[in-house]
C-alpha cells in the first residue's frame, strides 16, 4: 500500500493492530508468483498456487482442501476489465499471510463472484489471498478490487517474463 491507501490516511481505515495486519496481508510474498501456470480448470490453478504457498511455508497441509471448498461454495471470478480471480479462504489455514500471484499460460475458467458458479469468467490473472485475520481479509479485498480497475497497469503485470519478474512486477503494482 502507498501513502494514498486508505489504510494509511487517520479514521479512513484500520489503525494500530488492524493497521499493521492490512499492512502484511498487502506484501505479496517472496516466491510466490508463477508465470505460465499451466491449469485446465479453477480447481487445478487453486492446487498449483496452494502447493507452491506450501513449499515456501505460508500455508498449512489444510489450506488446499480449504481454498477449493470455498472456491466451490463462493466462486471469486470478476469481470474487471482484465478478467481476475482473487481465491482466498479461513485465516486458520494460514501461516505467513500476504499474497501469491499467477499468471496462467491460457485463460483459466473461474465462477464469477456472486454468481454461484452459474456465469463464467477467464482469469487471466489469479490473485490468492493468505489472510491471517478477517479484518485484514476485508481491507485487501476491497484494494485489491480497487487496483483491478486499473488495466493498464494490471497488463504490465501481466507481461512479465519469469517468476521472478512476475514477483517484482506484482509488488510494485500492489504496493500502489
Amino acid at each position: 500500500m502507498s501513502g494514498d491507501g486508505p489504510a494509511q490516511h487517520a479514521g479512513a481505515g484500520p489503525t494500530g493492530e488492524e493497521g499493521a495486519a492490512a499492512q502484511a496481508a498487502a506484501t505479496l510474498l517472496p516466491g510466490a508468483a508463477i508465470v505460465g501456470l499451466g491449469a485446465d480448470d479453477a480447481p487445478a490453478a487453486l492446487r498449483a498456487l496452494s502447493a507452491r504457498l506450501r513449499e515456501i511455508g505460508a500455508v498449512t497441509g489444510s489450506f488446499e482442501a480449504a481454498v477449493l471448498r470455498r472456491e466451490e461454495e463462493h466462486p471469486t471470478g470478476l469481470p474487471t476489465l482484465v478478467p481476475a480471480a482473487i481465491p482466498h479462504t479461513d485465516p486458520e489455514h494460514v501461516i505467513t499471510p500476504g499474497f501469491a500471484v499467477a499468471v496462467p499460460k491460457d485463460p483459466v475458467a473461474f465462477g464469477e463472484i456472486g454468481s454461484s458458479g452459474q456465469r463464467t469468467i477467464w482469469a487471466e490473472l489469479i490473485i490468492m489471498l493468505v489472510l491471517a485475520d478477517a479484518t485484514s481479509q476485508l481491507t485487501a479485498l476491497q484494494n485489491l478490487v480497487a487496483r483491478l480497475q486499473e488495466p493498464e497497469a494490471v497488463r504490465r503485470v501481466l507481461a512479465a517474463s519469469d517468476d521472478a519478474d512476475l514477483e517484482r512486477r506484482a509488488a510494485d503494482w500492489l504496493a500502489g
